[in-house]
């Protein structure tokens, strides 16, 4: 684990609100020259304290207007279906995250589709073929309250 101070907190906190800041702009806004600012966020991500940097892209913009929150319950633990399962999940667009959990389900998957009928199709053709799974309960999102959250520091 990586030790944070407060000028790589502030660091951090730029880059999640805005990662094309210039490395001009952030050094500035934390008080340092730029070399020595590229080589501080060099080091976080070569720590992986910084995983990757992206654009946030809105689902219903294109045209993904059905999102589900997708308990998904196993037939039994044996570790070569787990592993097929994890890779095939791995693999379908739909599924936007994935997490293996505690508690009565085994995993819960956040999927976006197109509409309601795209999802039955993920859930037939695929999800319901996967030998590892016994059955799955889905929850409809009606409206997102928070996501895409930067970590607090």
């Amino acid at each position: 684990m990586a030790v944070i101070d407060e000028r790589d907190q502030r660091i951090l906190a730029l880059l999640q609100a805005d990662c094309r800041m210039s490395n001009a702009d952030l050094a500035e806004a934390v008080g340092m020259s730029p070399s020595a600012l590229w080589r501080r966020v060099r080091a976080l991500e070569d720590s992986g304290v910084i995983e990757r940097y992206g654009a946030v892209v809105n689902p219903e913009e294109m045209g993904l207007g059905f999102q589900a929150l997708v308990q998904v319950f196993l037939t039994r633990h044996d570790p070569d279906q787990n592993a097929a399962f994890v890779r095939a999940i791995g693999a379908r667009g739909e599924v936007q995250e994935c997490y293996a959990t505690t508690g009565q389900a085994d995993y819960h998957l956040r999927v976006l589709c197109r509409d309601l009928e795209a999802y039955n199709r993920f859930l037939e053709d695929f999800l319901f073929r996967q030998p590892a799974v016994a059955s799955a309960q889905t929850n409809v999102v009606l409206r997102m309250i928070k996501h895409n959250q930067p970590v607090v520091l």
